[in-house]
């Protein structure tokens, strides 16, 4: 089978961690290839994500790489198992660029997400009406049915919350975002109503930063930090008007997580948030 041309993040990620894992012991790839009898360029591949990888050959490269961290070696056997093709954000590949679906996937893997927002408010939990504001206001304007198919999925990742055990979800939301009337006072008004009917979802927090908070949040564009099966698969996803990035370096990931918990210092708590939303609801 011939190496991929886009891997997704989460295989790319696979191959990543094994790269570490190699590094870790001092091995060379030439010698993690003679011990699976594969070229060297096999090994490259692999790492890469270019390159699927059996849970069998992982397991012997993890005791060549002397790593006895069984959770880990177990993680990364789950995410050499997955094929392409058996989630709903596959249909949409070859129609929305890859970033949108590597956001659908990281939501779908992760065991616990905390998010933190200035501006906007999570995508997970964005009105139909909302979430098309803010695609018909991107730069250079999109054609009206790129922005109906970015809208569609949108809403479709939302339904991670409907499964019989969702990944708890923290939502940080400064008040700026709450004022901001994206798509005019009936869309803003409609999108509050729902954030505080998702606010009261078993798996949900919702915390608003208010404008009286002393605390300074370094923070300008939307940072979500989604937990994976074990610490080393954490992982940070930065939007940005160019695009999604996602972080897993060990400092990034500290980085954020310091953030996160100052900003949740910084926050209401969830009654209180509640109370602030429907006020600034009532207003519009």
């Amino acid at each position: 089978m011939p190496p991929r041309d886009n891997p997704t993040a989460r295989q790319a990620r696979l191959g990543k961690e094994l790269r570490k894992l190699r590094e870790r012991a001092d091995k060379t790839a030439r010698e993690s290839a003679g011990l699976l009898s594969v070229d060297q360029a096999k090994i490259s591949h692999i790492e890469a994500g270019r390159v699927g990888v059996s849970p069998e050959r992982i397991r012997r490269l993890a005791t060549f790489y002397q790593c006895t961290d069984e959770a880990l070696i177990q993680a990364l056997c789950e995410i050499a198992q997955e094929h392409r093709g058996k989630h709903w954000f596959d249909d949409y590949r070859g129609i929305l660029a890859p970033g949108f679906l590597d956001m659908a996937e990281l939501e779908h893997h992760a065991h616990a997400m905390r998010s933190l927002q200035s501006v906007t408010l999570p995508g997970l939990f964005q009105t139909e009406n909302y979430a098309r504001a803010l695609f018909s206001g991107v730069t250079p304007r999109l054609p009206s049915d790129e922005v109906e198919v970015r809208v569609e999925h949108r809403l479709k990742r939302a339904t991670i919350f409907q499964r019989e055990d969702p990944p708890p979800f923290t939502a940080i939301i400064h008040e700026a975002a709450l004022r901001m009337r994206f798509g005019g006072r009936k869309v803003a008004r409609e999108q509050l109503e729902y954030l505080i009917e998702v606010s009261k979802w078993p798996s949900v927090t919702v915390r608003v930063i208010p404008f009286t908070s002393e605390e300074f949040i370094e923070v300008t564009q939307p940072v979500l930090y989604a937990s994976g099966p074990v610490p080393q698969l954490d992982t940070v996803q930065i939007d940005s008007a160019f695009g999604g990035s996602f972080l897993d370096a060990e400092a990034d990931l500290h980085k954020y997580r310091t953030l996160l918990d100052i900003a949740e210092h910084a926050s209401l708590d969830p009654e209180a948030s509640r109370q602030i939303i429907h006020h600034i609801a009532r207003e519009l």
